[in-house]
């Protein structure tokens, strides 16, 4: 299973929300590139980021600072946040990220999911986060009617490699990882599943590792020491099916 250390920018620095509140902010960090360093020294081969900013307005407000994390941390980096359009899948796949992370335009612009997904392959991921059952957009800010496994088999048809799923009421709450809802994706939907949201102890990587799950990110149980990075990435590969 991979491991995905998580960086969320807002206006240049490492923050974490809790339950997606914009007005419960953390800081930890003034410097992405440092923070990410550190986890490429603790052994990760991935990064996870999201841009705050443009997950509620769109555009790429936070793009220098990641064209410096790929280029300078040696992480294999997705990112999301506010990709929805093709210009801004072009411009992050430019500066040598791994895959972009359709959020809100898989849910409001019909068939964009299905054209990125066949002009970009596995560059393409969608990221659904979900709150009581249903699919949240726009930094987790609007609520809609989409159901969470019928708009996962949706995707599964149209072309999508990956799927990362966030289970909100679970994000930063250091109250263990939603391995219910992971189960039922995983044996209903053929993505390269990852789970987020929760993920809080090495029982909980160990748990979706055994599930089979594609990758877990990391965040809050890192950056206040609950999970150790290097443990986590021992555990993830023990058994790995990936």
């Amino acid at each position: 299973m991979k491991i995905f250390p998580a960086i969320d920018l807002f206006e240049g620095k490492v923050v974490r929300l809790f339950q997606g509140d914009y007005q419960q902010m953390t800081v930890y960090g003034q410097d992405p590139l440092a923070v990410a360093c550190s986890f490429a020294d603790a052994g990760a081969e991935y990064l996870h980021v999201v841009d705050l900013e443009g997950a509620k307005s769109g555009g790429t407000p936070n793009i220098e600072v990641v064209k410096s994390l790929s280029r300078e941390s040696g992480l294999k980096i997705e990112i999301g946040g506010g990709i929805r359009s093709e210009a801004v899948v072009q411009d992050y796949l430019s500066v040598g990220v791994l895959r972009v992370i359709l959020g809100t335009a898989a849910v409001r612009q019909p068939g964009f999911a299905r054209e990125m997904a066949l002009r970009y392959g596995s560059g393409i991921a969608v990221g659904v986060d979900v709150r009581d059952g249903r699919v949240s957009i726009k930094g987790w800010t609007e609520m809609t009617d989409l159901e969470l496994l019928p708009f996962c088999k949706q995707l599964e048809q149209e072309g999508v490699q990956t799927l990362i799923c966030t289970d909100i009421a679970k994000d930063g709450a250091m109250a263990g990882v939603n391995r219910e809802m992971y189960s039922q994706l995983q044996k209903e939907v053929s993505l390269q599943l990852i789970a987020s949201g929760g993920v809080s102890s090495l029982a909980d990587i160990a748990a979706l590792r055994d599930e089979g799950v594609y990758g877990a990110i990391l965040g809050k149980a890192v950056y206040n020491g609950a999970i150790d990075l290097a443990e986590a990435l021992a555990v993830a590969k023990e058994g790995c099916i990936c």
